[in-house]
């Protein structure tokens, strides 16, 4: 079966959107990708209109199984975190309406899970998932290959709607991994080892 994902890199300002088809092998593959911008000159109730409007027709054009958001972390710039809140909101209540599971996942989560370190800088994670996603450019802007890279995240986490117990690392079909999805189901069966 495959897990269509749509990632969403909350922002007032440019509100990154991804679409990824993952298979049971954690193939993943792009279906689309795009930025919602608004302009600091609206008032705030129309920025999150035109996110809130734009996000419900990507949920109806695209119908994902799982959403998966950026989680809200605490920044020196308090006023950039409520703005991002306040997107995430708007996002996750369109999820909630249609009963469309909703995962948060934080910024370095996405880098382990991409590029193997969660330190990586935003070059790094859109370089990945340019490879990862086999595109002949990387996604512009960084925004759009953020949503991308949480799609994935989401989709290599949740085991691609399979248990992460039957992933496979070795072995008939591990040459279709990437080294990125190798070395994220090496860790995750090392952790389980470890209980």
């Amino acid at each position: 079966m495959t897990l269509r994902v749509l990632g969403v890199d909350p922002g007032l300002t440019r509100c990154g959107i991804g679409v990824v088809d993952v298979e049971t092998n954690r193939r993943a593959t792009m279906v689309a990708f795009g930025v919602v911008g608004t302009s600091p000159e609206e008032s705030l109730d129309q920025r999150l209109l035109v996110i809130a409007t734009s996000i419900d027709e990507w949920l109806d054009k695209y119908e994902p199984h799982v959403l998966a958001v950026e989680r809200v972390f605490s920044q020196l710039n308090v006023s950039t975190v409520m703005g991002v809140a306040q997107a995430s909101g708007v996002v996750i209540a369109a999820a909630a309406r249609r009963g469309i599971p909703v995962a948060l996942h934080t910024p370095s989560e996405v880098k382990a899970a991409v590029t193997g370190s969660g330190t990586s800088n935003k070059d790094a994670v859109t370089k990945l998932v340019t490879k990862i996603l086999r595109l002949d450019a990387p996604p512009r802007p960084a925004d759009a290959a953020d949503a991308l890279a949480l799609a994935i995240t989401h989709a290599w986490r949740a085991g691609s709607g399979t248990s992460n117990k039957g992933a496979v690392t070795t072995g008939p079909g591990s040459q279709s991994l990437t080294p990125a999805q190798r070395a994220w189901a090496d860790a995750e069966a090392k952790a389980r080892r470890a209980r």
